[in-house]
């Protein structure tokens, strides 16, 4: 599975670091993701969502 929440399609990201030299690095920013159990249709199916999906309520959470 990759590293994308499956409501928002939010991925990781290329960003770089610049050091007092000028010399670029180059890393990986990741989305907060969270392995939560959802209901989808009266099924519980486990998702990774990130944490700003959870915020907003964009999923309802299995008891």
């Amino acid at each position: 599975m990759s590293r994308q929440c499956e409501i928002c399609g939010k991925k990781p990201l290329k960003a770089s670091k610049l050091s007092f030299s000028h010399k670029h690095n180059v890393y990986r920013q990741v989305p907060n993701l969270q392995n939560i159990k959802v209901d989808v249709n009266g099924k519980v199916v486990k998702m990774k969502v990130c944490t700003s999906c959870i915020k907003a309520n964009k999923v309802k959470r299995a008891l």
